[in-house]
């Protein structure tokens, strides 16, 4: 006789027989779809709090853009955190361990809350040095001490609501967490318009209460999450004692450490290829501004997939299906060199309409027409990468992941970025992008397989 839907089992048993017996293509489509509707939601965050923030004046947009390098160094930690979560609490579940899942999710949460309030003592104490150290002067520290100020106090519903969001992933539940973010993205937009400009009883705080209504969204998606009943039979604070949370909490800093880091990584050399094409001009900037930001929306798919094939890989793996991860990785591999093949012919359809939208000058133009013509070419191939990176991860090979994302930015992306900016221009900086992605998707290829096999 099965369980009752409100056991503490039946949760899991569900997710085993979908991520452990269900049909993988159609498995994965079905739990990447709300994770797609989540990251749109998401995005929306910053798009949201900068146009609000801009009614303000050029001073505060100034001061909250220095704020974004130390946000997202904060959202990585939460990134590589999350990554950690997934990966151990999906392979204890594929083990069957249902006690050692309860265990690794009710300790993941602690964690996030450790290093939440961690991260708040840490801001505040370091908040006037750290910004001057950026580079910010006298006449935007007020309004940055007013933003992370409040952003610092909230640190912990930053961090907490992305691990509990990734205990749900684990056991094959996308849904609730693709729609507690678009819930915190929802209120997020009608708590700025409330708390910047001061509307009814609430106080004008101007970029203090746009991080105030960032940090009321995720401690609302939090609350909201805490109730969802699936969460609350997972984690367990009976029989908590510190030796056991010192064991489950290296066991998810074996993963989150390494993807923490990899997390910084990528904008790191994102913004050394940014000063390489700085080199070649305004106009080469602009054009390449727009073309990252129309190349983060042509990767959707492929990340929302990252994020929905890692539970799938360890929970096979922690049972003992190596043939059934293996399909599932290079099945993968061959629809996101499919899909984004797609994606850049629509690109080139749309080339046109999107040069004349958002190139002003026609050397901006020319540049943008570059990237969207070379670029773009190569995103399957940087999925396979991303994909591979994921799979190492959710198979508790942190440190394969690492040296991948370290080859492909700092060996490949930059240095050939660089040479090609020498010989090319921009043109040459865009092929070297290209290129850096081909060469780097071999290598993925080549190292996944070897451990597939």
């Amino acid at each position: 006789m099965s369980a009752p839907a409100s056991s503490p089992s039946s949760a899991p048993r569900l997710a085993r027989r979908e991520l452990l017996e269900g049909p993988i293509a159609l498995t994965l489509l079905r739990k990447s779809l709300p994770v797609i509707g989540g990251m749109l939601a998401m995005m929306s965050f910053n798009l949201v709090d900068t146009w609000f923030i801009s009614r303000l004046g050029t001073a505060p947009l100034a001061a909250v853009s220095f704020t974004f390098p130390v946000v997202f160094a904060v959202i990585s930690l939460a990134i590589g955190l999350g990554i950690g979560t997934s990966a151990v609490v999906a392979r204890r579940l594929g083990q069957g361990d249902h006690a050692a899942v309860r265990r690794r999710a009710t300790a993941a949460a602690l964690l996030a809350l450790a290093v939440g309030l961690v991260m708040s003592l840490l801001g505040l104490a370091t908040l006037t040095p750290l910004f001057r150290l950026l580079g910010a002067d006298a006449a935007l520290m007020p309004h940055i001490r007013d933003y992370m100020g409040v952003w610092y106090l909230g640190a912990a519903a930053v961090i907490v609501p992305r691990v509990l969001n990734s205990i749900l992933r684990a056991h094959g539940n996308t849904l609730v967490p693709g729609l507690m973010m678009a819930l915190a993205a929802l209120v997020n937009v009608v708590l700025d318009w409330l708390l910047i400009f001061g509307v009814g009883p609430f106080p004008a705080l101007g970029v203090a209460g746009a991080a105030l209504a960032t940090v009321l969204s995720w401690a609302l998606m939090s609350a909201a999450l805490f109730v969802q009943r699936e969460l609350r039979e997972l984690l367990d604070l009976r029989g908590l004692d510190l030796a056991g949370l010192v064991v489950s909490w290296r066991e998810l800093g074996r993963i989150a450490l390494p993807a923490a880091i990899t997390s910084v990584f990528t904008p790191l050399a994102m913004g050394l290829v940014t000063r390489i094409v700085a080199g070649h001009g305004h106009d080469a900037v602009a054009g390449f501004g727009v073309g990252t930001r129309i190349e983060a929306i042509s990767q959707i798919a492929v990340l929302a997939l990252s994020m929905t094939l890692s539970p799938l890989v360890s929970q096979n793996a922690g049972a003992g299906q190596h043939d059934r991860v293996r399909r599932a990785v290079l099945g993968c591999f061959a629809f996101v060199l499919a899909w984004q093949l797609l994606v850049w012919l629509v690109l080139q359809g749309l080339a046109p309409w999107l040069v004349a939208g958002y190139a002003g000058r026609e050397p901006v133009g020319e540049v943008l027409r570059a990237f969207l013509w070379l670029v773009p070419l190569g995103l399957g191939a940087q999925g396979v990468v991303i994909l591979s990176v994921s799979s190492f991860n959710a198979l508790h090979r942190p440190g394969r992941a690492m040296r991948l994302s370290v080859i492909r930015l700092f060996v490949l992306t930059v240095p050939l970025a660089w040479l090609g900016g020498r010989l090319a221009g921009p043109l040459g900086i865009f092929a070297g992008l290209l290129v850096a992605n081909l060469l780097m998707a071999m290598v993925a290829g080549w190292q996944i397989r070897r451990v597939l096999t």
